[in-house]
């Protein structure tokens, strides 16, 4: 019944908070949409499928932060090089995320849950990393908050799968929080030497999981407290 109740209220919660959100950003939406238009043109916005809840494909909006690749240049490979200082702000700021605020409002995604990766990773995680797509994927997370980016592969999807077996509408409102301030903060933005993170080749770990007592790096009874994305 909790958990019935706490399903309501996240979505309840999802909703009005994306909804005020797009009606209140609306002027920084159309200032950074003028400026990606301006530097980088055509189109605005990136779209990519990415995997939702029990794995299901839906078209993620972002605003653009990348050049398109040059000729004969790798896509994935060079997103250093194409990442643009416009892109660089714009990431390090997370208003490249204000158009996603679009599929929380359809439903596709949460505030709060694991980020949604790459449809490609799919064959590439362990049957206990899949436990991600259980729920929701979000704008932000436990293993947002907890050290976002800088994080290794296995330490993220350690983090999304105990979010998944331990979360709560009480819990999402700790991460929502403790998000803010990541934002202000700016930390974790990009792996070392990366735009954002490697690329995900398969889990050195092969069980893929993570204990209670370690996921989080904080003691059991403490494992309510938020401790980014």
């Amino acid at each position: 019944m909790t958990k019935r109740l706490d399903s309501l209220a996240k979505r309840a919660l999802d909703m009005g908070t994306a909804a005020a959100g797009i009606v209140v950003s609306a002027p920084v939406l159309l200032g950074v949409a003028a400026l990606v238009r301006y530097q980088l043109g055509s189109p605005v916005l990136f779209r990519q499928l990415r995997p939702g809840l029990s794995e299901k494909p839906f078209l993620m909006l972002k605003f653009r932060s990348m050049r398109e690749p040059r000729p004969g240049e790798d896509r994935l490979a060079s997103d250093c090089e194409r990442l643009t200082a416009l892109g660089r702000l714009l990431r390090a700021t997370s208003l490249d995320e204000l158009p996603t605020l679009w599929n929380v409002l359809k439903g596709d995604m949460s505030l709060v849950g694991p980020r949604p990766l790459l449809m490609e990773y799919l064959e590439r995680y362990t049957p206990e990393q899949r436990r991600r797509h259980s729920v929701k994927p979000g704008i932000t997370g436990w293993a947002v908050v907890n050290g976002r980016n800088a994080l290794s592969w296995e330490r993220k999807f350690d983090l999304d799968v105990w979010y998944v077996d331990h979360w709560s509408f009480r819990m999402d409102l700790q991460i929502l929080g403790k998000t803010l301030t990541q934002v202000l903060r700016r930390d974790g933005v990009a792996h070392q030497g990366h735009a954002t993170m490697p690329q995900f080749l398969g889990s050195q770990n092969p069980r893929g999981g993570a204990t209670d007592s370690t996921v989080a790096g904080v003691e059991p009874a403490h494992r309510d407290t938020v401790a980014h994305r």
